[in-house]
């Protein structure tokens, strides 16, 4: 929906010929090569319209290999930014606008671009060479194949040069700074204010004044070729949204964490130490964990996955908060020490930042396929709890509530998130520290053995919770390691009626988890004819299928599970109030699979493996085809 409005003149001036069109929310993809800075472009963007008072929602997409050949498919980097006057929960399906570097970026993006989408291509990148780099034989801006866009084509690189040219860089060094050019022509496009990139190249820029003036002159003359030329006839206006009051940050998933994970050590007032070897898309992390030590916060960047677990559980065992992160292929590396840390029975946090596999399989692309690996992935009866955000910024609650449960419970947690919520972004509301959930911690400090002067490690409170000793108190003394315990006095035993006593009674304390969560709610009716239900990084796209089928008059409803395991205590009753279930995943059918064998539902699946999130008309297609 848009509506038309003629730019209001100035007093004394011409009427300007540009005419703005306001629209309710715009879908734009910024891409090139990996080394033409599109994901600072689109950071840039982001950032901007979060100032501005949007509503954002981002999906950058990274190359898999590190030095793809330059101009080639393998080497096309993209970011996704999807801005809106009202609350939004995605990075948008159809593109509205898309800017090409080069050939190759056009290839791999033009079909997300809608039917009559604005298309800026930066044609000094279509040379011959450019185009057999990416596998084209004719130049797609002349054989007609996108006469279906609105396409401008613009001599971005020369442009560039020419504004830059009185400055003293090589050609090289000008180059680097045509994605400001793209950017404030995007900026014009969109009626974007300039200022806070100019603020953000001055302050990282500043002890190199040249590249500073360069960067800042050509975002600037990007800007005022869109204002000055006449082949951009309109530009669009996007209002502000109306959003909660409050102080407002653009976060990421990963950025979320590192926050959640600082906050509940600190409200705990226990150390963190965080462990990890890098691996993406989990890196980033570590990286913001490191600037993190004035909170108390001690980071090891270990040898390998398994060295990263083995010291966080040390530091779990030595009375601080462990925790460590990777990927799928890490926590396989990881899965003997994640079955000590069962049998020992003390909490770390376990973030899985899921990307495509198997094996190395697509690094830098997102899917939710580590569901049954947590569930499952070790050896023996080896039960953990299991969280998942189901949005960036809800990254920061799930984290927070990984370690509450890991130290109110003594478990290992795993937090799932994913590729899309690591790296996707969107306004977080910072809350309030009192208004955060206490997480207490009490480590023991005399012996509970009954009067006797000893103490006993698997000695459980009603909950089958066992004490938290820190090693080294005096007569706290007691066994711990990887060998059966006795129940109670923590002596090794190979008894085999102790032996199941123990297997059961650890499962029986996580199951013992759900009650201390919520309940699992719904969106929509009570009971009806369809019920779909996620987890994870699906949350935005399935909640906004099913706003969209129920106001066509469907009678579908959403839930979202945030907690796998335990389930919520009320999801059976859930299942049944409804005719039937659809469970959307990226992956083959994981949560299905577990919704069926465990509560007996004819749950049906929208499966999708391709490295990229669901389209709200993929969800939404499939719902009506479950209707009629």
């Amino acid at each position: 929906m848009s509506a038309t409005v003629s730019n209001p003149p100035a007093s004394g001036t011409k009427q300007p010929t540009n005419r703005v069109e306001e629209l309710l929310s715009a879908t734009i993809r910024l891409c090139g090569d990996s080394g033409d800075g599109m994901q600072l472009a689109g950071t840039q963007f982001t950032n901007t319209s979060a100032m501005f008072g949007n509503d954002i929602a981002t999906f950058p997409d990274f190359p898999a290999e590190i030095r793809a050949p330059a101009g080639t498919l393998a080497g096309v980097s993209g970011f996704q930014v999807h801005f809106s006057s009202s609350d939004i929960h995605t990075p948008g399906d159809r593109l509205n606008a898309l800017i090409c570097m080069n050939p190759a970026a056009l290839r791999t993006n033009v079909k997300d671009l809608e039917s009559s989408g604005i298309l800026i291509v930066n044609s000094d990148s279509f040379a011959s060479g450019d185009l057999h780099k990416a596998g084209l034989k004719v130049n797609p801006l002349e054989d007609g194949s996108l006469k279906g866009f609105r396409l401008f084509k613009v001599p971005i690189t020369t442009l560039n040069r020419n504004a830059v040219a009185d400055i003293k860089l090589s050609t090289r060094e000008a180059d680097r700074c045509k994605n400001f050019f793209a950017l404030g022509l995007v900026y014009w496009l969109y009626e974007r204010p300039l200022e806070p990139t100019l603020k953000w190249i001055r302050d990282k820029f500043h002890k190199n004044p040249a590249v500073m003036e360069a960067n800042a002159r050509t975002l600037k003359a990007g800007y005022n070729y869109g204002e000055t030329c006449e082949v951009m006839p309109v530009h669009y206006r996007v209002p502000r949204a109306q959003i909660k009051p409050g102080k407002y940050r653009k976060i990421t998933g990963n950025e979320a964490i590192t926050l959640g994970l600082v906050a509940a050590a600190n409200i705990a007032n226990i150390p963190l130490l965080y462990a990890s070897y890098p691996i993406t898309p989990a890196s980033d992390i570590l990286h913001g964990l490191s600037e993190m030590k004035r909170f108390g916060v001690r980071t090891i960047q270990a040898e390998d996955e398994i060295a990263a677990m083995g010291a966080a559980l040390g530091a779990s065992f030595g009375g601080a908060l462990g925790v460590t992160a990777t990927s799928g292929p890490g926590i396989c590396l990881k899965s003997e020490a994640i079955g000590l840390a069962v049998m020992t029975e003390l909490p770390t946090v376990i973030i899985d930042v899921q990307r495509g596999g198997p094996s190395t399989g697509l690094p830098t692309k997102t899917e939710q396929a580590d569901l049954l690996q947590a569930m499952f992935g070790r050896n023996g009866e080896c039960p953990a709890a299991i969280l998942a955000p189901c949005s960036p910024a809800d990254c920061f609650a799930m984290v927070f509530e990984a370690v509450r449960i890991a130290v109110s419970f003594m478990t290992p947690v795993f937090l799932l998130s994913d590729g899309y919520l690591a790296n996707g972004a969107e306004p977080w509301l910072i809350p309030l520290a009192s208004d955060l959930p206490r997480i207490q911690v009490k480590h023991p400090t005399e012996p509970n053995g009954n009067g006797n002067g000893h103490f006993l490690p698997y000695k459980r409170d009603d909950r089958l919770v066992r004490p938290w000793a820190v090693p080294g108190a005096a007569g706290l003394e007691h066994r711990i390691g990887g060998l059966e315990k006795e129940d109670i006095t923590g002596n090794v035993s190979y008894d085999p009626a102790n032996h199941e006593h123990m297997i059961r009674t650890r499962a029986k304390k996580i199951a013992n988890i759900a009650d201390d969560i919520p309940l699992l709610k719904v969106t929509g009716p009570e009971q009806g004819d369809l019920l779909v239900i996620g987890w994870g990084g699906t949350y935005g796209s399935i909640l906004t299928a099913v706003e969209r089928s129920v106001r066509k008059g469907l009678k579908v409803a959403h839930a979202h599970l945030r907690y796998l395991n335990p389930m919520p205590k009320n999801i059976g009753d859930v299942l049944k109030r409804y005719k039937k279930v659809l469970v959307p995943e990226l992956n083959a059918g994981q949560l299905r699979m577990l919704l069926r064998a465990q509560f007996l539902v004819d749950a049906v699946g929208l499966n999708k493996i391709q490295g990229r999130p669901f389209l709200v008309s993929e969800i939404e297609s499939k719902i009506h085809e479950m209707l009629g």
